[in-house]
């Protein structure tokens, strides 16, 4: 059965799709490499192994631009959170854990048999994580159990915040803890190379940030690290235990593949997407809604406070779906359905152009109901 999608010629400006978008390349791999397992064709018993098509070479190719030694793609930054939390594992393990993490960090500690100790933010308005905190938390966490990781959202996926990451390792590794960064909204939009910042491991989604069809993410790591988290299994010599022998296949990985170039060129551009949200964030307070997050703002994921909206839904018939239905008439796609306390959305990728139409549409919408 064909579903159409039928917002797709719409402005996005959801958080989850604009740094997904497939390039052209991306789009024709949709097709060349669609036949299910078309690219096991001349495996030899592991993927990253396999030279054609050329994935061997994009995997170390992945690796430096990653700034590590080792990199894998797994079926999402999940699936890499939780192998690496599942291969460090104790009994009574604990992971220390940024209160801005998103819901699966905490759900593969779940999974991994790992107790969570919170590094608490800063709360309203700006929600930032204090990077001091991460010694009081190892400090309260080891009266409790063995803390084998840290965990550090970079920037986190509700409120678009980049915390000082080199601080945050350098507690880490004084307290003798590996740090792990989630990149989920970073790799492939911004330069992360894991040795500059000090990290020991960082995960990525390709479908999230990598103009990839997804779903599919990225690891990245160091060798001394590499022999824990990527084990062979004693009975299958060749394959990887945490990857369950292979990982991601077929039209992610081929569509990841295919945009890795233009997504190594597009991390170039990192400042003019930071600039164009920080003039998208000036347009929108000027409306009377107010960022959470950050000031200035770093990151093109923008959350905003927006009581005029709810007040209106307070009053209409649709309540608090009208807001999505007046975005629709205008083209506009990207905000949840229901919600008018407070809205996210992205400017990455979004031509200067579109933001203003947003900009407009909220106002005309204002003005409607005001």
């Amino acid at each position: 059965m064909f579903v159409e999608r039928k917002v797709k010629d719409f402005i996005n400006i959801d958080p989850l799709q604009t740094g997904g978008k497939l390039t052209e390349d991306a789009r024709r791999m949709l097709v060349e490499w669609g036949d299910g397992y078309s690219v096991c064709d001349f495996c030899m018993g592991d993927l990253h192994g396999i030279k054609n098509p050329p994935i061997a070479d994009f995997i170390k190719d992945l690796a430096e631009f990653l700034g590590c030694d080792v990199a894998r793609v797994t079926h999402g930054a999940r699936e890499g959170k939780f192998m690496i939390m599942h291969s460090l594992a104790k009994k009574d393990g604990i992971v220390v854990v940024d209160s801005n993490a998103h819901y699966s960090t905490f759900v593969s500690a779940e999974r991994a048999g790992l107790n969570v100790v919170e590094v608490e933010n800063s709360g309203y308005p700006e929600y930032k994580v204090i990077e001091e905190r991460y010694e009081d938390a190892i400090v309260e966490a080891r009266r409790k159990g063995d803390v084998v990781l840290a965990v550090l959202t970079y920037p986190d996926g509700n409120y678009g915040n980049l915390p000082d990451v080199k601080a945050v390792a350098e507690i880490c590794h004084d307290k003798g803890v590996p740090l792990l960064l989630n990149c989920a909204y970073s790799i492939g939009r911004m330069e992360i190379k894991a040795e500059k910042l000090g990290v020991d491991f960082v995960v990525g989604s390709g479908h999230k940030s990598m103009a990839s069809a997804g779903p599919i993410g990225v690891v990245g790591m160091f060798e001394d690290y590499a022999k824990v988290v990527l084990r062979k299994s004693e009975r299958f010599k060749n394959k990887e235990v945490e990857l369950l022998g292979c990982s991601v296949r077929g039209v992610p990985l081929m569509t990841l593949m295919a945009s890795f170039d233009h997504v190594k060129e597009r991390v170039k551009r990192w400042n003019e997407e930071v600039e164009k949200a920080r003039w998208f964030v000036r347009e929108f307070e000027s409306l009377g809604f107010e960022l959470l997050g950050e000031k200035p703002h770093n990151h093109d994921l923008l959350h905003f406070k927006t009581d005029k909206i709810y007040e209106i839904s307070k009053k209409v018939k649709k309540g608090g779906y009208f807001l999505y239905h007046e975005l629709k008439k205008r083209n506009i796609h990207g905000i949840k359905p229901g919600r008018t306390k407070s809205i996210k959305l992205s400017t990455y990728l979004v031509p200067k152009d579109d933001l203003r139409k947003v900009v407009q549409a909220f106002e005309e919408i204002l003005d409607k109901y005001g």
